[in-house]
């Protein structure tokens, strides 16, 4: 496994990891002093739901797929990664927007690698 695709999973499982983290810490994501509402809860699980699978399927693609596996996984976590980051800078979570920016950035300048 290349150093490009070894970045990619850890980034596709560390989302998936801070999902998890929201999961049992749904304030995690809500701006510092926010009550965590019933609502906060059913947010962070939906997230969930939808974080994990993407991050490991995209782990596996980039580690055992081929190319043409490996780039549409890369765009598609990617581009859920822009929405991730635009969330975090919306409730002013910082590190969710700089690191779902960061991630981004990662999968989609990969998926356009591997692509070409």
């Amino acid at each position: 496994m290349d150093v490009l695709s070894a970045a990619n999973a850890l980034a596709a499982l560390v989302s998936a990891g801070s999902s998890v983290a929201g999961v049992l810490r749904p304030g995690l994501g809500l701006p510092e002093g926010e009550p965590v509402t019933a609502g906060a809860h059913v947010y962070a699980r939906a997230y969930a739901a939808r974080a994990v699978p993407l991050g490991v399927a995209t782990a596996v693609a980039v580690t055992a797929g081929g190319a043409a596996v490996a780039w549409p996984m890369l765009l598609v976590s990617g581009l859920a990664q822009v929405g991730d980051s635009a969330i975090g800078f919306r409730q002013r979570n910082l590190g969710m927007g700089f690191g779902a920016g960061a991630f981004a950035v990662l999968h989609l300048v990969s998926a356009w690698w591997v692509a070409r």
